[in-house]
């Protein structure tokens, strides 16, 4: 999703926080799944994205009226000029507003020349010459949210067009879906994101494709939302839940609550989520204007620990030393890579702090400590609690801060400044 200003889910962040948060403590269970469900059906789209992809969206800092070619490819170049595509950073997405109100004749989606004189196949061309991937937004239902037009009745049209672009990602929102009588909700989205992943495939070209179906399901009740998770799951390789991020123009302490409620909303999804199937909380505002260091930081280590997928929404060309550096931290990049694929899971909690872990690939496993209060505090978890294996000691190596120590039992955070998350890989040593 792209368009927080748009009333198209009946939703505020202040309802999804109080949602994904109860009154003692940092989560509650109306968004953990039925472990008695069993495994996901086999999905029918090919597994595209074996880790969560990795990228920039122009949405949430620039919008409609601030997107242009020349904005997609400044942004393209500071990623390869940065040194953050060779990082991993390297599907660039065009979100909406890049047609016209009206198709063609024939049906065709018309690029706005004003905004892309060259037009979209160009835009493909230049980021793969970039050794980046191109990425589009688009929508199942008959517009988009900012009233564009949608893909609804053009699905193979479309699909081809995108082939034709090269494009590599295709985000597909759920905006304006006409339900008609005598049939759910949910039987139409089913549908519709059916027809989109059908006529994706048809095309030959191997397109990443990310479905926004989850959110507007949020408030139907567990059994529907956890159904739409899981066809999503078997019709795509992403998919968005939660609010949308906040936007640029937001205020620091909005972009704090955006954030940390897209987190309390994504932690609890662990069970929902499988390697390759990726459950998404919205971009990084990493770099937006407004954000202290251990925010940005926090949403950053998160994220990771999610294995969410990286996709920064900010002025790359404007990016501090200190954010780029959050940004392109290798160490925190491999703990949301990881090729387990694992979703790291809540602990333990108290209050406003949570503890997170997430087992890696060889044996180790990546341990956040989160202050989400408004003061500093300490932070502890036994290594039992932590499920970490028995061992003689564990060795803490700090992702952020690069110092590494030894515990026996308990692994400690010492005076965690307020929205500050620690976070370690912690290696058994027997």
């Amino acid at each position: 999703m792209s368009h927080p200003s748009v009333s198209r889910i009946g939703r505020t962040l202040t309802t999804l926080t109080a949602v994904a948060t109860c009154s003692a403590g940092l989560l509650s269970t109306t968004a953990t799944a039925d472990p008695a469900r069993g495994a996901q059906p086999p999905s029918t789209y090919p597994n595209l994205a074996p880790t969560p992809p990795m990228g920039w969206n122009n949405w949430s800092y620039y919008q409609c009226d601030g997107l242009n070619e020349k904005v997609v490819l400044d942004n393209a170049r500071a990623l390869v000029r940065s040194g953050l595509a060779h990082k991993g950073y390297r599907t660039v997405t065009v979100d909406d507003c890049w047609m016209t109100k009206e198709r063609s004749a024939d049906g065709e989606l018309v690029i706005d020349r004003t905004k892309f004189p060259h037009g979209m196949a160009y835009i493909g061309e230049q980021l793969h010459q970039m050794g980046l991937k191109f990425g589009i937004y688009e929508d199942v239902g008959k517009l988009t949210c900012g009233k564009n037009p949608g893909s609804y009745g053009h699905f193979a049209q479309d699909a081809k067009l995108y082939a034709a672009w090269k494009v590599d990602y295709l985000k597909a929102d759920g905006c304006n879906v006409p339900v008609p009588q005598g049939q759910s909700k949910e039987q139409v989205f089913h549908d519709l994101y059916t027809q989109q992943s059908q006529a994706l495939r048809a095309t030959g070209r191997r397109i990443v494709f990310s479905i926004s179906a989850p959110a507007y399901f949020q408030f139907s009740g567990d059994e529907v939302w956890h159904r739409v998770i899981t066809w999503s799951g078997q019709l795509g390789n992403l998919w968005r839940g939660g609010a949308d991020i906040a936007l640029q123009q937001s205020s620091a302490p909005e972009k704090w609550k955006s954030i940390s409620g897209n987190f309390r909303y994504n932690a609890n999804l662990a069970d929902l989520q499988r390697p390759g199937r990726w459950n998404d909380p919205d971009f990084l505002l990493v770099g937006d204007s407004g954000l202290p260091r251990d925010e940005m930081q926090s949403q950053m280590s998160l994220w990771a620990m999610m294995a969410a997928p990286l996709i920064s929404s900010t002025d790359l060309g404007k990016l501090s030393p200190e954010a780029l550096k959050i940004l392109g931290n290798r160490e925190v990049i491999a703990v949301d890579q990881d090729p387990l694929g694992v979703q790291g899971r809540i602990v333990q909690q108290d209050g406003d702090a949570a503890v997170l872990a997430k087992p890696l690939h060889n044996g180790d496993r990546a341990l956040a400590l989160f202050n989400g209060g408004n003061t500093a505090r300490t932070l502890s978890v036994t290594a039992g609690a932590a499920d970490l294996p028995k061992a003689k000691s564990y060795r803490l190596h700090d992702l952020v801060t690069g110092r590494s120590t030894r515990t026996t039992r308990t692994i400690v955070a010492r005076d965690v400044p307020p929205h500050a998350t620690v976070l370690y890989r912690v290696k058994a040593e027997r």
